[in-house]
């Protein structure tokens, strides 16, 4: 995602620039165009709030703690290393918090990975908030209006979505950091992967199939095209097995599954207690339905679980980029 900013008083573009205020310090405004829309941040937010956990989790990441004034939509446990964080930020709602629970926190800005969370039954709008003097950011990979939105998943676009939040807080050097930090887990990700099993559903050379189970047991949920399972398909020199799919998530079907025999299962563990969310709960099924249990990857137990959170674009992403690269080269041993 191009940042696109503007600093006011500076005349220069945000990612490429020092604010006048010195390294990593914060202009007298940022302006930039987010999913369709212009958003204007006159001075580094004090009193944010985040709508959903991965948004949350990439302000902690920055250090932004104290910069926020609420969150919400937990769901899974919090990254160890910023539970102490995150434990000082009140929480509005155990989902998305009402309009009114919103302006009662009295925000300077909101933050949403996802465009539910400006629904009129939640947040409400981003152009209301922005009546209201609010500056409302959205991930560019998940945009009200699709035309607007970036297709494809990568990690150079979610990096940049971290530039966004930290040149808006005026913290450009945390952002940079961060990114290094990410990009490195990657490269030591792709590494581990070098030595992978070789392909049993295509030709020599092209590289394992992976089969990105995310929910359901009557209805499977699988990984489709341009999402973050493809960019770490792509990364680790494997296929996403449904990657010829146009949604990201699409409904799949047990007999199509079975047709295209995935080298190795790679299973979301979902902790919200559903059918089929559980990592152990989908091996389970997987082993007695009659369709499935026949599977290669199923007989062979090649099994990779990463949490269900990390699937979806956030700083949590990389790990499932490292668990899947360990998961293939200790089944090519």
């Amino acid at each position: 995602m191009a940042l696109s900013a503007v600093l006011a008083t500076a005349g220069c573009s945000a990612s490429g620039a020092t604010p006048p205020n010195g390294p990593g310090g914060s202009a007298s405004a940022v302006q930039l165009s987010n999913c369709g829309l212009p958003l204007t941040v006159t001075t580094a937010p004090k009193r944010a709030i985040t709508l959903e956990q991965n948004a949350t989790e990439i302000m902690l990441s920055l250090g932004l703690a104290d910069r926020m004034a609420g969150t919400s939509y937990q769901t899974d446990p919090v990254l160890p290393q910023l539970r102490p964080a995150y434990e000082r930020v009140p929480v509005l709602a155990k989902l998305y918090p009402s309009r009114e629970a919103v302006r009662a926190a009295n925000p300077d800005f909101v933050y949403s990975t996802y465009t539910s969370a400006y629904a009129p039954d939640a947040a409400g709008p981003r152009a209301d908030l922005a009546r209201l003097g609010v500056p409302a950011y959205l991930s560019g990979f998940a945009c009200e209006n699709p035309a607007d939105a970036i297709p494809t998943v990568s990690f150079d676009g979610l990096f940049g979505e971290i530039r966004d939040i930290a040149t808006i807080f005026g913290v450009r050097e945390r952002g940079e950091k961060l990114i290094r930090e990410q990009q490195d887990r990657l490269d030591a990700a792709r590494g581990t992967a070098a030595t992978t099993l070789p392909s049993t559903t295509t030709a020599r050379g092209t590289g394992p199939s992976l089969l990105w189970y995310y929910s359901g047991t009557t209805t499977p949920y699988v990984a489709g095209r341009g999402g973050v399972p493809d960019a770490i398909s792509s990364l680790l020199g494997s296929r996403n097995a449904f990657a010829d799919t146009a949604q990201k998530w699409p409904a799949g079907n047990w007999e199509e599954i079975a047709k295209r025999n995935p080298d190795v299962i790679v299973l979301a563990d979902l902790t919200r207690g559903g059918d089929g969310d559980g990592a152990q709960s989908k091996i389970d099924f997987l082993r007695r339905n009659p369709v499935t249990s026949k599977l290669a990857a199923v007989v062979a137990g090649r099994f990779i679980t990463v949490p269900g959170s990390s699937m979806d674009p956030s700083v949590r992403s990389v790990e499932a980029a490292e668990l899947v690269g360990a998961g293939l080269r200790g089944i090519a041993r």
